[in-house]
């Protein structure tokens, strides 16, 4: 089953099911109190896609692919290490990458998420799966050079529009041993299974919650493969998984906005 989070006309944001020939049949309300239809089939293609879920907050992980730890000569860990996007960073299908004027170096990061259907706390691993309501894709977009700057995540993570997430939730998936890959204007950069997960999702949403609460929303974005690299304005990013679909963004510049300087560097009012 494929959940959407959609507009149409002028309605707020809904949630909705779409079927094998791509009809829309919406909800009353959120499916994490369970199913309760409303109103008449809708063409998918008539409704404009919103990331299909609006967390609270996006719990990232680093260095879980074993072939990235590889890759960046690092050893496995011996335990998740965590981090987190803030909620604001989210963006759906088809939504634009702002590119923020204090980095040089933008990543792409093709991630497979894990979104909550029930609040998890200090869980175990056999009971986390009947707490995940199905998964995504996800770009963990990075500002590379701000990551290696400031030594710790946040600033290079947090950024508005660093967390493209969607098309749709899946639901009916096995995430243990799926095919995720990233390309850049057509051209494939990552490509991994999910097998070579080093913490699989059930293992990560029985850690996560032994740390802090998971609400039904909140996303755990289980890490990144081999091939990370840098974008650009004008570029055109697809995170592709298995059994899911595609996400495909498109990156550009900030917009102008009246009265800006030249620079961009904030400065304290001297006393």
């Amino acid at each position: 089953m494929r959940i959407v989070r959609y507009l149409f006309g002028t309605d707020e944001p809904r949630y909705g099911i779409v079927d094998a020939e791509d009809n829309l049949q919406p909800l009353v309300r959120p499916p994490f109190d369970g199913l309760c239809f409303a109103g008449d089939l809708l063409p998918l293609s008539r409704v404009d896609l919103l990331a299909p879920c609006a967390p609270s907050k996006i719990v990232a992980v680093g260095l879980n692919y074993r072939d990235h730890a590889r890759e960046l000569g690092l050893p496995i860990p011996e335990e998740p290490l965590l981090f987190l996007k803030p909620g604001t960073a989210v963006i759906g299908p088809g939504g634009k990458i702002v590119y923020p004027e204090m980095s040089r170096r933008v990543d792409y990061e093709g991630e497979l998420a894990v979104v909550m259907g029930k609040k998890a706390s200090r869980v175990t691993r056999e009971d986390a799966r009947a707490c995940i309501l199905g998964y995504t894709c996800l770009n963990d977009v990075t500002a590379r050079d701000l990551q290696a700057k400031d030594l710790q995540f946040t600033r290079s993570k947090s950024f508005d529009t660093f967390a493209p997430l969607g098309p749709w939730i899946e639901t009916d998936l096995d995430p243990r041993n799926l095919r995720v890959e990233t390309f850049l204007n057509g051209e494939r950069r990552q490509s991994s299974i999910t097998s070579q997960l080093v913490f699989d999702p059930f293992h990560l949403v029985c850690f996560v919650s032994q740390v802090m609460t998971l609400n039904p929303g909140d996303v755990i974005a289980t890490g990144t493969p081999s091939g990370i690299g840098p974008m650009g304005p004008g570029d055109r990013v697809e995170i592709r998984i298995q059994g899911i679909g595609s996400l495909v963004n498109e990156v550009v510049l900030p917009p102008a906005r009246p009265g800006d300087a030249e620079t961009t560097t904030c400065t304290r009012k001297e006393s």
